[in-house]
């Protein structure tokens, strides 16, 4: 799939049931390739939730997410929107 900032992949699978698995692949470029601005358009997506379906906002959210672990930085202002929680293993 071909997104705004790159390519990335993702697949639904439809097991027994009806259950629907989504995965998103990210790849390095697209996140390398991100810039404070990118970001931000990206964030104002989300926020605004302006999407044809579901799968599209998932999409941005993984991208988001992806972001957030390899490039902090550009995404410190907009944590929120992952709803992440601190992890403390003692």
């Amino acid at each position: 799939m071909i997104g705004p900032w790159g390519q990335y992949s993702a697949g639904v699978t439809v097991t027994k049931g009806e259950k629907i698995m989504l995965s998103v692949h990210v790849s390095q470029k697209t996140v390398s390739d991100m810039t404070p601005d990118t970001v931000a358009e990206l964030a104002t997506r989300l926020e605004t939730d302006s999407y044809e379906n579901a799968f599209e906002g998932l999409q941005d959210w993984h991208l988001l997410r992806a972001i957030a672990f390899q490039r902090p930085e550009l995404v410190e202002s907009y944590v929120y929107l992952l709803d992440l929680e601190a992890y403390d293993e003692s």
